[in-house]
This record gives structure tokens, C-alpha cells and sequence, in this order.
């Protein structure tokens, strides 16, 4: 255990002394890793004016510890630990060698994500998506996932949504949520089909350094898609030539994913079994040629 300690105060030290890394709650898993590597989140962006303020971030906190602590799933990062001293709250992971997807997508790890990658790439993240919907619904708790790694547990299972401040990045947040506070599995879906642009256009949601027209890329899908320009609308950087009935399939489900309303997003199983066809497609005309 002392390398897990070494690397605990390496990246807590600057909020915790030495002894305090002592009283650091760490989960099962981690007891018996003594070479473990770590990734820590700060769960708190503000600090809070008002003790009900700091009761609700306390609240929020300790539900997205119980939730993490629960599930179990190949493509979610697992909850080695937390810290939660006053206002200072850390989330602590399993450490993520291969770096993040940006970082692949924009070269930055090397080689370049081929179309079947990617493909591969966003099934596991439905896969993961789907894992916590119904891991909600047989638990009797409503989750939601906001921004990819943001997690609210409700012990009522009679709501379908819940009332949150708004959080996450912007381009990734459905736009309902942004207008009513309220967060659903759709907002997952949304928050999906964005990411599903942003793999394979190889764009990221809102980029200032692009032109007006540009900038904002589901305006900017949108508009290629309806004027059936589809192999513009796939990244550049891929130099892979892939049919364009499946590009239209796969950008079809991502604008779908990304609707306006919810009413219009599929649910993350029926996203699971279309991007399972269309990779069947895909690995079809791979054949072929």
C-alpha cells in the first residue's frame, strides 16, 4: 500500500497534508492494488455561498460516490476512492494509460483512428451508456449521465427526471436541459449523437477558430446532411474512402441522437443495435473490395 499512498500524495498534496491521506475512504478494489495508478477529478467548480448550498454539494457528491462505487462495467472508468475534506471533494479513478479520445482524434497519439475503430470506439460507449440506464432501472434509482462522467443517483424511482443546476460542456448539453434544468436518459442520448459527430467528423461541438458558419457543428452537420454532401462531412484526416450508404446511415443516427426534442431521440439500446448493423455494413464492403 505504500506506492498507493506515494501516488495519492502526489496528486492530492497540494489539498491534504500526509497524515490526512491517511483517512483518504478507499474502495475494496484498491486494497489489494499496491501498484495502482490514479486520475482525480475535482467535483466541486464553485465553491458554495450558503450551508444549503454546501449540503446540496455534499449531497451531490456522496450520490455520485455511491453510484461509482456500484457499477461495474468494462467501458466505465472504476471508483478507486474518494476525499472529501470541507469544500474540497476528489474523485479518484482508475488511471487511463492510453490517453483521451481528443487526443486520438486529433493525431496526437500517433497513428490516426481508421472508420471501424471509431465504429468500435462508439459502441463501447453505448455499451457503457446502456449498462447505466438499466442498472438504474433494476435498482430503483433514476440515473443520468450529463457530460460523460457527470452521475446523479435519485432514490425515488417514480421520477424520470432530475432538477440540477446546469453542468457540463457546452455542445455536449441537450438543449432542453438547458431551458428546463431537467435531466433525462435522452439527454444522454443527445449528448451521444454529439459525441458521434465529433467522431467521425473529427470536429469538436463549438470551435471558435472556424468561420460563423463553421463554428457550431451540429448547424454545420445539419446543413451537409440535408444536402446530401456526406463524404464532406466525414474527417479529413481518416484519408479512408468509405460507402456513402453508410455514412448516411451513420450520420443519419447521430442527427437523430442529436435531435432538438426528445421526443425525436431514439433510446441508447436502439442506438446500440443500429451501430452493431452498421458495422456489420461496413465490414461487408471491406470484404468486398
Amino acid at each position: 500500500m505504500s506506492r498507493v499512498y506515494d501516488n495519492l500524495e502526489r496528486l492530492v498534496g497540494v489539498v491534504l497534508k500526509r497524515e490526512e491521506l491517511k483517512r483518504i475512504a478507499l474502495c475494496p478494489s484498491l486494497s489489494s492494488s499496491s501498484s495502482a495508478d490514479f486520475s482525480v477529478d475535482s467535483s466541486l467548480e464553485d465553491v458554495p455561498e450558503t450551508q444549503e448550498q454546501f449540503e446540496a454539494l455534499q449531497t451531490e457528491f456522496r450520490s455520485e460516490v455511491e453510484l461509482l462505487s456500484k457499477i461495474d462495467h468494462l467501458n466505465l472508468v472504476k471508483l478507486l476512492g474518494y476525499v472529501e475534506k470541507g469544500n474540497e471533494q476528489l474523485i479518484i479513478t482508475e488511471y487511463v494509460p492510453n490517453g483521451t479520445l481528443r487526443e486520438h482524434l486529433d493525431g496526437v497519439k500517433g497513428k490516426i483512428l481508421d472508420f471501424n475503430q471509431r465504429l468500435e470506439i462508439s459502441i463501447g460507449v453505448d455499451h457503457g451508456l446502456t449498462y447505466l440506464h438499466l442498472y438504474a432501472g433494476n435498482n430503483d434509482h433514476s440515473t443520468q449521465i450529463a457530460d460523460f462522467g457527470f452521475a446523479r443517483l435519485v432514490d425515488d424511482s417514480d421520477k424520470t427526471h432530475v432538477l440540477t443546476k446546469v453542468k457540463g460542456t457546452v455542445g455536449y448539453l441537450d438543449p432542453e436541459y438547458m431551458t428546463t434544468y431537467q435531466l433525462t436518459n435522452k439527454s444522454d442520448v443527445y449528448s451521444f449523437g454529439m459525441l458521434l459527430l465529433e467522431i467521425f467528423t473529427g470536429r469538436r461541438p463549438v470551435d471558435l477558430k472556424k468561420s460563423s458558419e463553421e463554428r457550431v457543428t451540429i448547424r454545420w452537420a445539419f446543413r451537409k446532411y440535408n444536402e446530401r454532401r456526406f463524404t464532406e462531412m466525414l474527417d479529413p484526416l481518416m484519408n479512408e474512402s468509405v460507402d456513402e450508404e453508410i455514412l448516411v446511415k451513420m450520420f443519419g443516427l447521430a442527427i437523430q441522437c442529436a435531435a432538438p426534442t426528445r421526443a425525436d431521440c431514439p433510446d441508447m439500446k436502439s442506438v446500440g443495435e443500429q451501430l452493431w448493423g452498421i458495422r456489420m455494413d461496413y465490414l461487408r464492403s471491406e470484404s468486398r473490395e
